[in-house]
């Protein structure tokens, strides 16, 4: 590939260019009494104003080096990624924040899971058990993170043959047409093959009189059947509806019966999510302010229980101050480090108090659609 494009190269410049028209005469070259040559206009580079064909390609030359220089540290930087092992997800559910009941539960079911498969492969009797799960709780509180770090666990212990995430909702799933949504779904289903298809407020399939969401519904069924032992499906939610939604269907009543329950995060738990948030992308907090931030935190808490969105709303809250904090940069001639890197008192301007106005949908609303 070098030597093609080097060659492309230099052939560009020292190629003569085709021309139907014939040649033009050579131009009289006559001394003048000085002994310096008079040529005619248009006959060296210079007089044309064209640059000399050697310095054409050597700055081809160095373009082309420079490209290859990039392809070569592309290379090995990917290169180098694959040379780091990954790792260990049971390791990635550990150094989550909180959900100690969480990480419980998920290390006896892989133990379980474990367990039975090599009973299986040694020739024992084996308990069925179901790798489906429905996981329940409000917005925010880790059921994707913790669903995809499942998908790792059982390509690790060898129950599925890829591990990768595939995350859904309704829109996902249905089509506008009858006959569509089955096609939609399967495609999903597809890319979930070998791992774990998740599903997110999939009470949103079971609506009232909803012939479309029941196509997927009846796809998904069908496929946890006959993909078993290379497919999990993991449907989530809000807790009320998400029970009301295995319940109205023996097909999913049959398939899930294994429920966690995502608990909301304390405040302690939210300032250490603020604060991982600020190490991760090189922030630190004035001592001064540390207290002020724990108490914007209880605030959107206790302001809004019945549908905080835990994890998202540090997030959020987390965008909003160094918003204001670049906002406050911005105007500082040849800022330091030390001051891009600073949250102060100032960047926390007009925060107190103020309603989030892109609350999550209530848990009630949700439920209106799964209710007979």
């Amino acid at each position: 590939m070098q030597k093609d494009l080097l060659g492309s190269l230099y052939g560009d410049f020292f190629s003569p260019a085709p021309s139907k028209e014939p040649a033009a005469p050579a131009k009289k070259v006559t001394t003048s009494n000085s002994g310096s040559a008079a040529i005619g206009a248009g006959t060296t580079a210079e007089s044309t104003g064209e640059k000399d064909p050697i310095d054409n390609a050597n700055e081809a030359l160095a373009e082309a080096k420079a490209l290859f220089a990039n392809d070569e540290n592309a290379r090995k930087v990917e290169e180098k990624k694959k040379a780091e092992p990954e790792e260990d997800p049971m390791e990635t559910l550990d150094k989550l924040i909180g959900l100690d009941t969480i990480k419980s539960d998920v290390k006896e079911l892989t133990a379980f899971v474990k367990v039975q498969k090599q009973r299986k492969e040694q020739g024992l009797k084996s308990v069925p058990v179901s790798l489906h799960l429905v996981f329940t709780g409000n917005p925010g509180t880790g059921k994707t993170t913790v669903a995809r770090i499942i998908a790792k666990i059982y390509k690790q212990i060898g129950v599925l043959s890829k591990g990768q995430l595939v995350e859904v909702d309704r829109s996902g799933l249905v089509a506008g047409y009858v006959g569509q949504t089955a096609i939609k779904t399967q495609e999903q289903i597809k890319k979930a093959m070998g791992g774990v298809l998740f599903v997110d407020e999939a009470y949103s399939l079971a609506q009232k009189d909803d012939a479309f969401g029941q196509e997927a519904i009846d796809t998904i069924l069908k496929a946890m059947e006959d993909n078993r032992d290379d497919l999990v499906v993991i449907v989530a939610g809000y807790t009320n509806p998400m029970k009301k939604f295995i319940n109205s269907n023996p097909g999913l009543k049959s398939r899930f019966n294994k429920y966690i329950e995502f608990p909301d995060y304390s405040v302690d738990e939210l300032e250490q999510i603020f604060n991982m948030n600020c190490d991760k992308y090189d922030y630190k907090v004035e001592d001064d302010v540390k207290h002020q931030i724990r108490a914007l935190i209880t605030s959107k808490k206790m302001g809004s229980i019945d549908n905080f969105a835990n994890a998202r709303e540090i997030r959020n809250l987390f965008e909003e101050i160094i918003t204001n904090q670049a906002r406050r940069v911005a105007t500082l001639e040849n800022p330091t480090n030390e001051d891009m890197m600073t949250i102060c008192l100032e960047d926390l301007k007009d925060l107190v108090g103020k309603e989030n106005k892109e609350a999550p949908v209530e848990e009630s609303k949700a439920q209106e659609g799964i209710e007979k």
